[in-house]
């Protein structure tokens, strides 16, 4: 995967690193702006997979909106250059400031996620003389077949509203003079490889848009979220996520009527595949049951494997793989029992000073770094 070149620059770069690949990203970028574009689709970036400012900048150069999911995610938005016109505003828990702020700067949509939140932004639009365009956030209740940690379209989940809440909500944008309904919103879950789960959604789309449409309510929007996941076994030869079918399920079983926009927000599929953390061996330990690769880069900076049990595909890129493999407990250095990228991984016979590239990282790993242990912020660096 890694060229000669590349390589001599990573032994020569202080590790650990996430190291951006910015022509695969353009790449897949096009491809998803290719697909979404043959049927007028409308695609926001999520900004909470990846807010790298490289990545931001080339993302916003190929024309997407963005998913926001906090108040400063709203403002890098806004200061790399993304419209105000193409952000939207989502999150179960958004603060009386961070609402002021996104309507000072005349957001696209908020997609609200409960009653409660409707009247909070209703009065503070009011308070400024505004008007606040809203998408409701629809639970639909679509099981994703994906981690229980990433799934969010369930009746037990905390995000938005459940289908028997409907009639509250109806009586209280009614009530609501300082809120204009755009939409309808949906976001079932991540990390979903299986086009059904997608099919179910539109079902359940198309009944929603019905309902409102029944109690008097115009929709112009279909924002169906995102979800759409990517290959962590094969990233070198499937390194872009399968767009084309997952935009033509949505073309072809979702009810779109005339005047009516289709929004999606990706995050994931979009940067995943960009970027593979490199480690570097600082011990190997050789026990009677076990072998350990104790590497420099831990939870601090890829948390997933630990937090939500994710497979990162793990190579040593140091060393030819030659046939002859040993079983290691890849590991960090971290204060913490879980701090194990995977158990029983083989890889050639392992040395200090080995370089380990933990791959397919580009998506909630740089972004959910931290500071524990007293730990520096990872670095980044980048392949033009």
């Amino acid at each position: 995967m890694f060229s000669e070149s590349t390589l001599n620059k990573f032994n020569q770069t202080e590790t650990p690193f996430y190291f951006y690949n910015l022509p695969l990203l353009r790449e897949t970028l096009g491809a998803c702006r290719d697909a979404s574009s043959k049927y007028g689709f409308h695609v926001h970036y999520a900004m909470k997979a990846n807010f790298n400012t490289r990545v931001l900048d080339t993302i916003q150069s190929y024309g997407f909106g963005a998913d926001c999911v906090s108040g400063n995610e709203v403002k890098a938005a806004a200061e790399h250059g993304f419209g105000a016109d193409k952000i939207v505003f989502a999150g179960v828990g958004k603060s009386d400031k961070e609402i002021n702020q996104a309507l000072d700067l005349g957001i696209f949509c908020f997609n609200v996620e409960s009653v409660q939140e409707m009247i909070v932004i209703n009065d503070l639009a009011g308070a400024k003389g505004k008007k606040a365009a809203v998408a409701i956030r629809i639970n639909p209740n679509v099981d994703a077949h994906t981690h229980h940690y990433i799934t969010t379209g369930l009746e037990e989940n905390k995000f938005g509203i459940n289908i028997w809440q409907l009639e509250d909500v109806a009586f209280t944008l009614r009530q609501c003079p300082n809120l204009e309904l755009k939409g309808i919103h949906f976001h079932i879950g991540s990390q979903i490889t299986e086009m059904e789960a997608f099919k179910s959604l539109c079902v359940r789309v198309n009944e929603m848009a019905e309902w409102f449409e029944e109690h008097g309510f115009a929709i112009k929007v279909l924002n169906v979220g995102g979800g759409l996941g990517v290959d962590y076994y094969n990233p070198d030869t499937n390194s872009i996520a399968d767009f084309e079918s997952y935009f033509k399920v949505f073309n072809d079983f979702l009810t779109v009527k005339p005047g009516q926009e289709v929004h999606f927000e990706l995050g994931r599929a979009l940067v995943a595949q960009s970027a593979t953390l490199i480690a570097k061996v600082l011990y190997v330990k050789n026990g009677l049951k076990k072998n350990f690769l104790i590497l420099d880069a831990g939870m601090t900076e890829l948390i997933r494997p630990m937090l939500y049990q994710a497979y990162h595909k793990i190579e040593n890129i140091s060393k030819k793989q030659d046939g002859h493999a040993i079983k290691y407990d890849v590991v960090g250095p971290i204060c913490e029992s879980t701090d194990c990228f995977q158990k029983d991984v083989e890889l050639p016979e392992s040395n200090r000073g080995d370089l380990i590239a933990v791959h397919t990282a580009g998506a909630y790993g740089e972004v959910m770094a931290s500071h524990y242990n007293l730990r520096e912020l990872v670095q980044s660096v980048y392949a033009e």
